[in-house]
């Protein structure tokens, strides 16, 4: 009996998670860069979160867009294009002699390049190539950026350590040009384009037409979406999660933990090991997110994670100590969990534009990153210290918590594709 191939919706998602990972150079990079940019250019700590907010907020306000450019142009050429204008963002950087064009290569231009790619595209594809197992490839692709930080976090450290930062930039730039022919010649837009249904479908579904208007498709889902209760709960929990997250840990752990005389190698070394358990944890939220509900797994999730950033104070030392580890396993585990859950709340009440919808909400996600980005940096300046900055954190998270426990159900027989009511 011959063996039956695999479906190719598996390759797809392979692309792109391997897409994801050589992407991820350029969201390693900000924490490790606030240091040596201010002991060169004297730029103040708050100065260069700045730059890093503008990236993140760009990040998030491009990814309802980029969602609707994938329907109207492809995946394949957004995400290609996506990936040049990130290698050139972080590739001019190296010629920079002012904080205005820190902001402009590396606030604005990779900030739009990554935002194009987002968590829009895992949930495009995600979408558009699976019926079944769509919690579990959510998950798998979402780890993808943890996978990318483990790659890039101890090697970038390591190269700004011995080097400079400067290395370091071109190293992001040619890691996101080397994933374009990967891209162009593997990914593919969808199931239809090979002939193929859908993984779990019963039926074969034909190729959509090209979606014009991309930009005023992405609008009137944001208007509708607006309407609805459950669209705010979901952009409020997680702008908290990207404020805990992108903006707090991932740009401000590595100064925090040199403040306390860790050596930045050590420092980068445990974000890249909260990469490893970040796998885990999100591939089993996936795993969680397909049997148990959403609402409930959120609650618990950002619960645990406000608890665990009220002990980090305590915790920052010049060596790594086993509470350290702890701490790092336990939040590696909650890192981006909440995003399986989000990504399924926002398919079960927009249907159809449920992609889009969820750019809206990563849209809310990277402006909460972005505030604590820059915030952190101010608190840094003013205080000497990043802890109030910690423990105002862990008080958000048990906000989203409450947040995510009055998320309504959808209700039963509302239209695929409309909003659910308020």
């Amino acid at each position: 009996m011959p063996r039956r191939r695999p479906h190719r919706a598996w390759s797809v998602a392979a692309v792109t998670f391997l897409t994801i990972i050589g992407a991820a150079g350029f969201a390693s990079l900000p924490g490790l860069l606030i240091d040596p940019l201010h002991a060169e250019f004297h730029w103040s700590r708050g100065t260069i979160g700045f730059a890093v907010s503008v990236n993140l907020a760009l990040y998030g306000l491009t990814a309802p867009f980029a969602a609707a450019l994938m329907d109207r142009f492809g995946i394949r050429r957004v995400v290609a294009v996506a990936l040049t204008v990130i290698a050139v963002g972080a590739g001019l950087t190296v010629f920079m002699t002012a904080a205005w064009q820190l902001v402009l290569l590396w606030g604005v231009l990779v900030g739009l390049g990554s935002g194009s790619m987002a968590l829009a595209f895992a949930a495009t594809v995600t979408n558009r190539w699976f019926t079944a197992r769509r919690g579990l490839v959510t998950g798998i692709l979402t780890a993808a950026g943890a996978s990318g930080q483990l790659v890039f976090l101890p090697v970038l450290s390591w190269i700004v350590d011995r080097d400079d930062w400067r290395p370091a930039a071109v190293t992001v730039a040619l890691a996101a040009l080397a994933v374009v022919p990967l891209v162009w010649l593997l990914l593919r837009d969808h199931p239809a384009d090979v002939g193929l249904a859908p993984y779990g479908a019963d039926a074969f579904v034909p190729k959509p037409p090209p979606q014009r208007g991309a930009a005023r498709r992405a609008v009137r889902a944001l208007v509708s979406a607006a309407r609805t209760g459950p669209f705010w709960l979901l952009a409020g929990t997680f702008a908290i999660c990207g404020a805990t997250t992108n903006g707090l840990v991932k740009t401000h752990f590595v100064p925090a933990a040199h403040d306390h005389g860790m050596p930045m190698t050590a420092a980068a070394s445990l974000l890249a090991v909260i990469g490893v358990f970040d796998i885990a944890g999100t591939i089993a939220s996936g795993w969680f997110t397909d049997r148990f509900n959403t609402r409930r797994l959120l609650a618990v999730y950002y619960g645990l994670r406000g608890l665990s950033l009220m002990f980090l104070p305590l915790l920052l030392a010049d060596t790594v100590h086993p509470p350290m580890v702890f701490f790092i396993v336990f939040y590696g585990l909650d890192w981006v969990a909440t995003v399986p859950p989000t990504i399924a709340l926002c398919r079960e009440h927009y249907g159809e534009d449920g992609a889009i919808v969820f750019g809206w909400v990563l849209a809310a996600h990277q402006v909460g990153a972005a505030l604590i980005a820059f915030l952190g940096g101010l608190a840094r300046d003013a205080f000497g210290t990043y802890n109030p900055v910690w423990y105002a954190s862990g008080a958000l998270c048990a906000l989203a918590a409450l947040m995510a426990l009055v998320i309504r159900e959808r209700r039963t027989g509302a239209v695929q594709g409309q909003p659910a009511a308020v």
